[in-house]
């Protein structure tokens, strides 16, 4: 009971985040542009919009609704239940581009993969103090690379994900309590650097291209920690096939979503 209690939570909490996402992403794509330079300029005209503070006030339950089924679900199970919320981004936006529809289907197609190779009864423990610490420090890395080397809005929302994802690694670190707790204060600064370039990367792409990637590698990266970090499983026979595709077409589902395409007016307007 503990864990379908765990995974139903996991699912409403994965609606309520990307609903707020979209929220979010409509508002501040809609600011004057944002700035680190100026981040109590920035954070005032986030606050001032409805639409963005409901849209926060969304992710912000949907975080705790998280943290309560990572108390009651493997680390795996969770993200798993929570990866279909890139779905709710690519409902009732504008129509979908040829590489938008290729990253959301291959995207979800992953996800499913990775749910259908995790199994039912995925064992989960309280992981490596010091693996742990590296991991969150190498994400901070991987973070601020993929920034600076991808296009604007792809590169802030991968960078997202990688933040977002190493603070859930925290967050189930942080579960064990005890001197665990420590990892409390490093994984809130990894949520509130994922904030910032979440926000900076909604005005500078669109809902899928940076919500939609931010989501994606959220989801992914915690079920690789779950692994390596967590003590979980690897599924045998066809399960594990099933990991290993599910991970490739994850990867192509963020290619294709971070790929910077001209529109056909700008195209047919464009010089030889």
């Amino acid at each position: 009971m503990e864990l379908a209690l765990g995974l139903v939570l996991a699912v409403t909490s994965s609606v309520a985040i990307n609903g707020g996402y979209v929220l979010q992403h409509a508002s501040a794509s809609a600011l004057p542009p944002l700035t680190l330079r100026h981040p109590l300029h920035s954070l005032a005209l986030l606050f001032r919009s409805g639409r963005w503070l409901v849209g926060s006030l969304a992710g912000a339950c949907g975080w705790v609704l998280y943290v309560i089924a990572l108390a009651l679900a493997p680390l795996s199970l969770v993200q798993a239940a929570s990866a279909g919320g890139i779905v709710v981004l690519a409902i009732g936006g504008p129509r979908l581009t040829r590489g938008e529809r290729v990253g959301v289907a291959a995207s979800v197609g992953g996800l499913l993969l990775l749910a259908l190779s995790l199994g039912s009864h995925t064992a989960s423990t309280d992981g490596n103090t010091t693996a742990v610490i590296v991991w969150m420090i190498g994400s901070a890395g991987v973070a601020g690379a993929t920034a600076r080397l991808l296009p604007a809005g792809p590169g802030l929302g991968t960078a997202a994900g990688v933040f977002y994802a190493a603070g859930d690694v925290g967050t189930k670190a942080a579960l064990a309590g005890g001197e665990r707790l420590f990892f409390v204060p490093a994984l809130l600064a990894c949520h509130g650097a994922a904030f910032a370039c979440l926000q900076l990367a909604f005005q500078r792409g669109g809902r899928l291209a940076t919500a939609g990637l931010a989501v994606l590698w959220t989801n992914a990266l915690p079920i690789v920690a779950g692994t390596v970090l967590f003590g979980e499983s690897i599924p045998a026979g066809w399960q594990g096939v099933a990991r290993v595709a599910a991970f490739a077409l994850v990867l192509v589902g963020a290619v294709a979503l971070g790929r910077r395409e001209v529109p056909p007016a700008a195209s047919a307007a464009a010089p030889a």
